[in-house]
């Protein structure tokens, strides 16, 4: 029996998972037991394993085995922004459709989690990214079309910005691959010095959001807060941005500094 290369390997696993013939919830045939299907390498099949599992389909567990978790790829985002300018070509590529733009006052936990005294009015633009800027291209004119069908939402966000700036949120709707902070930019001329960022492990408590990225109440998520700085050190947009917990990941790489 000649052996089978890797692509083809993993496109039978694909079919195999999408037919059913692998359940959700079930697990695949063993390693050994894959080695010998295929007469492939045990590299050969791990590697296969590994990409399945890099799309979401799949779960390894030593002593359990490799268990089918999905029977399509999940959209997963990773995230390698170093600068501002990674952030502006960022939100070139995941299109927003908005879902609402209002003046709002904010306290408890979600004035503590965007750093301001309780009571503070802000001009709120929540809106969902996409994970393709393709799947809507033809939507950028069709502003009733706000629960985003026929695309994967991948994040939610809050933007907070001063409230002086209504005129945002036209441009904003008319606008949906250029980031808040750049319209700013070329409305205001206030420009982003510096951008603070947390990034931290949550669980959905908000219910807008739990309809918008198809996700139960109390389901784990990642919350990212940006904070964008001015030259003069003043905050004058804040972003919150809720990832579902399985599709994003950060990524950086650290250098040693020079003596």
């Amino acid at each position: 029996m000649s052996k089978t290369n890797s692509a083809e390997i993993a496109r039978q696993l694909l079919d195999g998972i999408a037919s059913g013939r692998f359940p959700v919830g079930t697990l695949l045939p063993t390693e050994f037991e894959l080695c010998k299907q295929f007469n492939a390498s045990r590299y050969t099949i791990r590697a296969v394993l590994q990409e399945l599992q890099d799309q979401g389909l799949v779960s390894r567990r030593k002593n359990v085995g490799t268990r089918v978790e999905a029977s399509r790829p999940k959209a997963v985002f990773r995230p390698t922004l170093a600068s501002v300018d990674d952030l502006v070509q960022f939100g070139a590529e995941h299109l927003r459709l908005v879902q609402s733009v209002e003046k709002v006052k904010v306290d408890g936990g979600v004035a503590r989690e965007i750093g301001c005294a309780d009571g503070t009015p802000w001009l709120r633009i929540s809106s969902i990214r996409l994970n393709d800027a393709r799947d809507v291209g033809d939507r950028r004119n069709h502003r009733d079309d706000r629960d985003g069908r026929g695309a994967l939402p991948m994040a939610w966000t809050d933007v907070y910005i001063d409230p002086a700036y209504t005129e945002i949120g036209d441009m904003v709707r008319a606008s949906p691959d250029t980031l808040v902070s750049t319209l700013i930019e070329s409305r205001y001329g206030r420009q982003i010095a510096e951008i603070e960022q947390d990034v931290r492990a949550s669980t959905l408590t908000d219910e807008r959001v739990a309809r918008a990225l198809k996700l139960e109440l109390g389901a784990p998520v990642l919350k990212i807060v940006r904070r964008y700085l001015d030259a003069d050190g003043q905050t004058f947009e804040v972003t919150a941005t809720i990832h579902p917990a399985d599709s994003f990941s950060v990524s950086m790489r650290l250098k040693r500094s020079t003596p």
